[in-house]
């Protein structure tokens, strides 16, 4: 491959047929080196997309899971540096990377995001999304998120034998979206979005919302997220076993947008022939 210049966004197109449109998805396919076209094609109606329903100025970090590599799954769509403050993925543990996207273990395979959610978002506009290929249920598991010493909690949990399908926002008591979740398979996002406002999504559907006053802090952990498992205080647990074909971090969205981001989200795994 032949690069000029300096920077993702002035590398020559790599090899393939097909080169994207949209200046964004161009840069992550240089970044990441993606050579397959049908690949290539799905990441940019992704990115043109997302921009369509307003959605990609709210994303901090997109995680597409293609290329079928942890070299290429590591990338962050919206900044596709190899670089932490670009947040990009560092693997830990046992992961099983392919065309499917990133299956972690479930006994010690986690990713950094190296995204402080305190920082890098608002209180009360924050959310999370995890696409999961995976159909089951397990004990003690976090899919996304992080939580400190003082159990402030940022975190989303597709599926549990009890307690399934939650999203802690600020403490165990009243941020916890707690019902029974039959189904692992999809776009599951936890949500916050306005004062007290708290929705989890499945495909698009809001599956729990809460109203209520989250009591005890106005933070979220001063951490940075982990996918595959719970950073508890800098300490990865909760191991998830859900194979990861998306992910994202961003600002809250409304039920529009959370369905919207279902539609485009599911395109691209048709497009790649791996949807749930």
């Amino acid at each position: 491959m032949i690069r000029r210049g300096i920077g993702v966004q002035s590398f020559a197109a790599v090899a393939g047929g097909y080169t994207p449109s949209d200046a964004d998805a161009l840069a992550f396919v240089n970044a990441a080196e993606i050579t397959n076209d049908t690949q290539k094609q799905a990441i940019n109606t992704l990115v043109t997309d997302l921009k369509g329903y307003g959605i990609w100025t709210k994303m901090k970090a997109i995680y597409p899971f293609v290329g079928g590599t942890s070299s290429t799954h590591k990338f962050n769509l919206k900044d596709p540096r190899d670089l932490d403050a670009a947040f990009r993925l560092v693997f830990s543990g046992g992961w099983t990377h392919s065309s499917n996207g990133a299956l972690p273990n479930g006994t010690n395979g986690y990713a950094d995001t190296k995204l402080n959610i305190n920082t890098q978002t608002t209180f009360n506009n924050a959310h999370v999304s995890y696409y999961s290929r995976t159909q089951n249920e397990k004990s003690g598991s976090t899919s996304i998120g992080c939580t400190d010493t003082s159990s402030n909690d940022f975190r989303l949990i597709i599926r549990r034998p009890t307690n399934t399908g939650f999203l802690l926002t600020t403490d165990n008591t009243n941020g916890v979206l707690d019902f029974t979740n039959t189904s692992s398979q999809g776009l599951f996002i936890g949500n916050a979005n306005g004062v007290n406002v708290r929705k989890f999504f499945r495909n698009g559907i809001s599956l729990a919302p809460l109203s209520a006053n989250p009591r005890g802090t106005t933070i979220y952990p001063s951490l940075n997220v982990y996918i595959g498992s719970r950073n508890n205080n800098n300490t990865a647990g909760d191991f998830e076993d859900k194979e990861c074909a998306f992910a994202s971090i961003g600002n809250g969205l409304t039920d529009t947008e959370a369905a919207n981001l279902y539609t485009a989200v599911q395109a691209y795994q048709t497009s790649l022939s791996r949807n749930v």
